[in-house]
């Protein structure tokens, strides 16, 4: 009963108060909480090592990768290569992932876009391992297994893990910051150093993959006024927020150095990582997304945009466990010092979501492809759904050892059913949608699917197929060339494409193409017309289309 009541954890104050082998059993089983958690990450590396090939090539990594070499030839030529200020509005980014994964591969002899994918595999479950080590920290054991174990089941984290090369590596160095950041609070105004040290580090990597790490200089900010001291006299307090700001001066100046050091751009003028800021805010490319059926231009979307594309693309047990980590706060308002102490974190912690959310919200800022640019704010969500859940566990734990068991045996079906749903998705988890809009069925054709047209390679693999069945015994077979049009980018296509035979084509010239291969994320496999030869689906859903059009159009001519 005790140890459900704290998660795992036996308090000091609480220590004295059982026996010896109460307190031994007790240890047992939060090692075995922490046991399992380590197991979790480990069999997340070994199934991201195995299966990092079945994941495509997005749309960005080409020109992420290529933005790497620039920054790499501007600081080998002496600064004097200055290309890497012109391509595109790369500028505007930090280039950490892409300066990184450019020199491994270097030192690593494999296709450099599958090192990417391993790298940012690797980071992803870091990311999942600070959240649960967040999750410990706050609410025990048993609540860090919960938060592995929610943000590995979220298909929006597992599903980009592998090819989000910018937002997975930001986000988890933005739970890396937080993790610290509680740790750092909880021992103001004489933090330990290797905290400051470990904080300043990430907020620099965070800021040297996007500039809104910069969030991290506020919530800095913040931990002061909220874990004040009330108690004594004004003095005390003033020298309190005094020491407590200059203990935490040396992780910005930290933060500022990895910053400039991987992003050229922001070491030019001091004032230019808030000038990015601004122009992010302005940003108003003709990219289109859904919401409930309806197509907005990314500058237009509804103010709850992204609010509800979370609310429908995490777990319904992340959301459920969410709303008990908000009521815990409500009723948790007189709890003793020690409870206090936990309910700042946790208050800490909802900032980390809620701020930015209400920062969107309220200035509208430019939105696209769901909650892509917001997938920061998913382990802090698993972290405060982890605490939730254990929270009402302890509480149904007081009602008897039945209960518990019959809400730990719901809380393992519905992790396992996410998990089974995932493993049906592979490797397209990032199409999961929740109950709430009816899964990926009900989401099909009224929300964003394969924005990144990652199931290209699968349906290049039936095109193939096709050509190789229906051109058995064609004389011309072997010199035979075939134009595809492609609602994708050619880099996908180049890399995918094992028959010499097929040519991507794009516009102006697609519409005479031979054959159409498009994703039907915003309905782009209603842009050509053409006999359907292959489907790619998940769950029953079709998620992308092959068709023939040679019935259609005259043959073109062979690529010269």
């Amino acid at each position: 009963m005790e140890h459900e009541l704290t998660g795992g954890r036996v308090p000091r104050s609480l220590g004295k108060a059982f026996p010896s082998g109460k307190a031994t059993r007790l240890n047992v089983r939060s090692d075995a909480y922490d046991i399992a958690t380590v197991l979790l990450l480990a069999a997340l590396v070994v199934i991201a090592l195995l299966t990092f090939k079945d994941y495509a090539i997005s749309n960005d990594e080409g020109i992420q990768h290529h933005y790497g070499e620039l920054i790499i030839a501007y600081y080998k030529s002496g600064f004097r290569d200055l290309d890497v200020f012109n391509f595109q509005n790369l500028y505007l980014y930090g280039g950490l992932f892409d300066i990184v994964a450019v020199a491994l591969s270097h030192l690593v002899p494999i296709d450099p876009y599958d090192l990417r994918h391993i790298l940012c595999a690797m980071i992803g479950i870091g990311g999942i391992g600070a959240a649960a080590l967040t999750a410990r920290m706050i609410a025990g054991p048993r609540a860090a297994l919960i938060a592995a174990i929610a943000l590995s089941a979220c298909g929006a984290w597992y599903g980009a893990m592998f090819n989000h090369t910018k937002d997975i590596p930001f986000a988890a160095a933005m739970m890396g910051a937080t993790l610290l950041l509680v740790r750092i609070a909880r021992s103001l105004p004489s933090p330990r150093i290797g905290d400051v040290v470990g904080f300043g580090l990430l907020m620099g990597a965070a800021l040297g993959v996007r500039v809104i790490g910069l969030l991290l200089v506020i919530y800095a900010g913040l931990v002061i006024p909220l874990y004040f001291p009330w108690r004594g006299g004004s003095r005390g307090r003033w020298r309190f927020a005094a020491e407590s700001a200059l203990r935490m001066l040396p992780a910005l100046v930290l933060a500022y150095v990895v910053m400039i050091l991987v992003w050229p751009w922001a070491a030019i003028a001091p004032l230019n990582p808030i000038r990015g800021l601004f122009e992010f805010s302005e940003f108003h490319y003709a990219i289109r997304t859904f919401l409930d059926g309806r197509v907005y231009e990314m500058a237009n979307v509804p103010p709850f945009y992204v609010p509800i594309y979370i609310l429908i693309r995490v777990p319904l047990l992340m959301v459920f466990g969410v709303i008990l980590a908000a009521v815990f706060l409500l009723l948790s308002a007189r709890a003793a010092d020690r409870t206090n102490i936990h309910r700042r974190d946790i208050v800490l912690i909802s900032l980390t979501v809620v701020f930015p959310l209400v920062c969107q919200v309220v200035f509208r800022g430019p939105a696209f492809t769901g909650l892509r640019h917001f997938l920061f704010v998913l382990p802090a969500l698993a972290v405060l759904a982890a605490i939730g859940i254990d929270m009402a566990l302890s509480a149904l734990a007081a009602r008897g050892r039945v209960f518990v068991r019959c809400a730990l045996a719901v809380v393992t079906g519905c992790f396992l059913w996410d998990a089974v749903t995932l493993a049906r998705l592979h490797p397209y988890e990032y199409l999961f949608y929740n109950q709430l809009v009816g899964g990926l069925e009900g989401a099909s054709r009224r929300y964003d699917l394969d924005y990144w047209f990652s199931s290209m390679p699968e349906a290049l693999g039936q095109l193939e197929s096709y050509l190789r069945k229906t051109s058995a015994g064609d004389a011309n077979w072997p010199k035979q060339v075939y134009s595809v049009a492609v609602c994708g980018e050619r880099l996908e296509f180049d890399k995918a494409v094992t028959l010499p035979q097929l040519r991507f084509d794009f516009k102006p010239q697609w519409n005479q193409s031979e054959f159409f291969i498009a994703p039907t994320h915003m309905n782009c496999d209603n842009d050509l017309d053409g006999k359907i030869v292959g489907t790619v689906t998940r769950l029953g859903v079709p998620i992308a289309f092959i068709k023939d059009r040679r019935g259609m159009t005259s043959s073109v001519a062979a690529a010269k």
